[in-house]
């Protein structure tokens, strides 16, 4: 069966009668808790958005895929706004959400950028860290270190985001020191950050999660908490306040089509 995809101004043209979709992107996982506690977190962004289509893709290993996704919105005619759910520029952000955009034939898209280190994430990991018994007392800063586990990247740029959020939490923390660390694909790891920590006297040792849902990795970090450990950021209202931000920020670009820049409507 062949489906006729309308000429691209008649797509444009539909797009600029209604507002942008923001597709929320997140990575995917074999967790089942994943999905749904992505979803919440969106279910709270249409909560200070009344009327914006929002949506949820995945790169890979849960449905919807980002691929169709975004093939059903360049066939409704719709522009979209790509939020990736991730922290930090790395080959999904760089790559392959750009890539998946250029192969769907008509389809005006933005990107916007990771979510970074922002002071919204760092209200959301402090929150979280709160949760989880965090206390912060003069006493308490002198022996408590914070681990801020990530996903990793080979991206020397997702590095150094990483540790900006790192820098933005210890400040938020009153100077107590965070130490990035990484599931994958970078150093040091949640054990190794946990020792150089312990090395300099800090021996009450929390686990901050720079996730936004549960999986593999932020199960994997919170287990070598030697004190608490955060929760994922998941549903917190900073974080879809933060959505909403990037989204809003990404709008105010070009859109594309087919690599052509079109004038922001």
């Amino acid at each position: 069966m062949h489906h006729r995809t309308a000429p691209a101004h008649q797509h444009t043209a539909a797009a600029a009668r209604r507002p942008a979709t923001l597709v929320a992107v997140g990575h995917g996982s074999r967790d089942p808790r994943a999905r749904a506690t992505l979803l919440r977190l969106l279910d709270r962004v249409r909560e200070l958005r009344p009327g914006l289509d929002v949506r949820l893709a995945h790169i890979e290993l849960n449905a919807p895929l980002l691929d169709e996704t975004l093939a059903g919105l360049a066939a409704e005619g719709r522009e979209a706004v790509l939020v990736p759910l991730l922290f930090a520029p790395g080959h999904h952000v760089t790559h392959d959400l750009p890539a998946a955009v250029a192969a769907v034939p008509g389809l005006r898209a933005r990107v916007a950028d990771p979510l970074g280190a922002h002071p919204l994430l760092v209200e959301a990991l402090a929150d979280r860290l709160a949760e989880a018994g965090w206390t912060s007392g003069e006493d308490d800063r002198r022996t408590t270190g914070v681990v801020l586990a990530a996903a990793g990247s080979r991206d020397p740029r997702s590095g150094a985001e990483t540790r900006r959020i790192a820098a933005l939490l210890g400040e938020r923390l009153g100077g107590v020191p965070v130490v990035p660390a990484y599931a994958s694909a970078a150093a040091p790891t949640v054990p190794e950050a946990v020792a150089a920590l312990a090395a300099r006297g800090r021996h009450r040792i929390a686990v901050a999660s720079c996730f936004t849902a549960p999986g593999l990795f932020a199960a994997r970090a919170a287990a070598h908490a030697p004190w608490i450990a955060a929760a994922p950021l998941g549903a917190h209202p900073a974080l879809a306040r933060l959505v909403l931000h990037r989204h809003d920020r990404a709008l105010a670009a070009p859109a594309v089509v087919h690599g052509r820049e079109l004038a922001a409507v």
